[in-house]
């Protein structure tokens, strides 16, 4: 898939959709067919016994598949967090048949089935196929799914769309040779928005989009952010780099992380303990000289080359209507619950007359991100009807419908009620970022979802939650930090200690603040068993509620009052109770 072969090919196009939205040339569906062909053939040796599980193991990782607590689960690839309608019916008839009914949509916007059989595994590659969708490079030591806003293309505070950029990345890096066996994996986000919504600043390589002074697009890049054992908010090694040249500076820092990156320690081997040990500035000159090597080389993009990529993502039909509606500021004034999910889960849209929608998959009693294959067609059919076939997928685990005339609002929220994604929570405390945890995924040391559970079942008062404002809430069942726990405002880890499930909380983490970036949560103290977690968060809120000024939000009243606060109400409270 890589650039200089699609330049030579990119006539051939195959059949183009009615969503916006990047579609497979010839090329593209070749390789995935190919792949699946070679994968059947994989798989059918290592159920023959031909293959050992030491020889099958990379070969199934190189499609998505590991090997869970209980069974097989295998990840599929949502570049940027875009979906069709036709591919959501695939995930929805995936869940139903191969699965049981229902998948988890992650936090790098992929979804993931968690009872998978393994004679089953090319049949589902071969039906993801059929709509081009495929799990390649969802797992391994390679560049994984690239990520974006999910309001790209829609956002009010816009200044570059960030998909045809996301999607010129992803072709470059899918199959590249050189980064197909990295010291370990590496992830990207693209923004070009005035608010982070992609967590850009902890990723191992984040590129932020903008306009010079002559309205020409540049990027500042970022290297070395990541969550995990040692987490580090990443440092900006190249400002105002023109778009032509987004390819070959960013092989120079795939390069240089390749040939220095640890191979010793898998603990040590990401890009941000390569950049802390040299500094951002040792690391940046390390790029420049390798840059030197690449800069107007064949990967230097055109104007030809964005072109063909971007025309897949141009504006769709949209109506010319008034920016408000009549039946729609009805609703808003009969309907209490309708203008509080308004207020929650609708955002504002570039285009008059028209809003982003979020449909939330944290309704109380569900693991967060989960989503059964009814509700997936459900999503599927709302798509089709209010949002031009197309649905989007955030890293905080929810789905977006990005093009909704305002006049729906009120029959889209009815229709979402009945599929169960109406609950109006987005950016409260009960809309929880959860891994799978303990009950799944083997490296985890603990549990996470039912600590979500718990903590939900504990704030079941919307009202309350409400008043609380926005507020994040971050689970990870273990130090790899697939929860991304320590950007929550309140944070909550998975430990093991002597052989049973502990939680550490953190406090003060945030995904972006405006120009002074993310924050990184502090431990609060030592950590709490799974039955004091919801009394740990009901003590951390009612010191926010207790120390609050008017109109504050938590992370405001924490960084006004600091830590001490809340830890001297949290153990005192843990020390009545013993």
């Amino acid at each position: 898939m890589g650039i200089e072969v699609r330049r030579v090919h990119a006539s051939r196009e195959t059949k183009t959709w009615g969503p916006r939205m990047y579609q497979y040339d010839q090329i593209d569906q070749t390789i995935v067919d190919e792949r699946v062909a070679q994968y059947s053939d994989q798989v059918r040796r290592r159920l023959s016994g031909e293959l050992s599980e030491e020889e099958f193991r990379p070969l199934r990782l190189q499609n998505g598949l590991y090997m869970q607590r209980h069974a097989y689960m295998h990840r599929i690839a949502i570049p940027y967090g875009n979906l069709r309608s036709d591919q959501m019916r695939v995930l929805a008839t995936i869940a139903r048949e191969h699965d049981r009914g229902y998948g988890h949509f992650s936090t790098r916007t992929n979804i993931q089935f968690n009872w998978i059989e393994l004679e089953e595994t090319p049949e589902i590659l071969r039906k993801l196929a059929a709509v081009q969708m495929h799990g390649i490079q969802t797992s391994g030591n390679c560049i994984r799914n690239i990520t974006a806003d999910q309001f790209a293309g829609v956002a009010p505070d816009e200044i570059v769309d960030p998909r045809p950029w996301a999607e010129v990345l992803r072709q470059w890096s899918t199959f590249h040779p050189e980064f197909a066996w990295l010291p370990r994996k590496f992830k990207i986000a693209v923004c070009g928005s005035l608010e982070d919504r992609a967590a850009t600043q902890v990723h191992d390589l984040g590129v932020y989009l903008k306009k010079d002074a002559n309205g020409e697009v540049v990027a500042n890049v970022l290297a070395g952010g990541g969550l995990g054992r040692t987490p580090i908010v990443g440092a900006v090694i190249k400002e105002d780099l023109p778009w032509q040249h987004l390819l070959t500076y960013c092989e120079a820092v795939l390069r240089v992380y390749n040939r220095y990156g640890r191979r010793d320690n898998m603990y040590k081997a990401r890009i941000k303990i390569l950049v802390k040990a040299l500094s951002p500035e040792k690391f940046a000159k390390q790029v420049e000289e390798e840059w030197l090597h690449l800069k107007d080389g064949p990967s230097t993009l055109t104007q030809e080359e964005i072109d063909r990529v971007s025309k897949y993502f141009v504006p769709p039909a949209y109506d010319k209507l008034p920016d408000t509606d009549a039946s729609y500021e009805k609703h808003l004034i009969d309907s209490k619950p309708f203008a509080r999910w308004v207020e929650r889960n609708v955002r504002p849209h570039k285009v008059s007359g028209y809003a982003s929608v979020t449909l939330s998959l944290k309704p109380s009693n569900i693991a967060p991100g989960d989503a059964t294959d009814k509700q997936m067609d459900d999503v599927a059919d709302l798509a089709d009807e209010f949002s031009f076939g197309e649905i989007r997928v955030s890293h905080e685990q929810n789905l977006i419908l990005a093009n909704v005339k305002k006049r729906d609002l009120y029959a889209v929220w009815e229709r979402a009620k009945a599929v169960g994604f109406a609950t109006s929570n987005i950016g409260l405390l009960t809309d929880i970022i959860a891994c799978p945890g303990g009950d799944f995924c083997s490296l985890a040391n603990a549990k996470s979802i039912p600590i979500a559970l718990a903590i939900q079942a504990r704030f079941n008062d919307l009202d309350f939650v409400h008043d609380l404002g926005d507020l994040t809430l971050n689970i990870s069942g273990c130090i790899n930090a697939c929860g991304h726990h320590h950007i929550g405002n309140i944070g909550v880890l998975g430990v093991d200690k002597d052989g049973s499930e502990w939680y550490q909380v953190t406090l003060g983490g945030e995904q972006s603040s405006g120009a002074t970036g993310a924050h990184l949560g502090k431990v609060i103290g030592p950590s709490f068993s799974a039955e004091e977690m919801p009394d740990v968060v009901a003590q951390v809120i009612d010191t926010f509620v207790e120390n609050r000024m008017e109109g504050e939000h938590f992370i405001e009243t924490f960084n006004r009052i600091g830590m001490a606060p809340f830890k001297d109400r949290v153990y005192a409270s843990r020390q009545a109770h013993a």
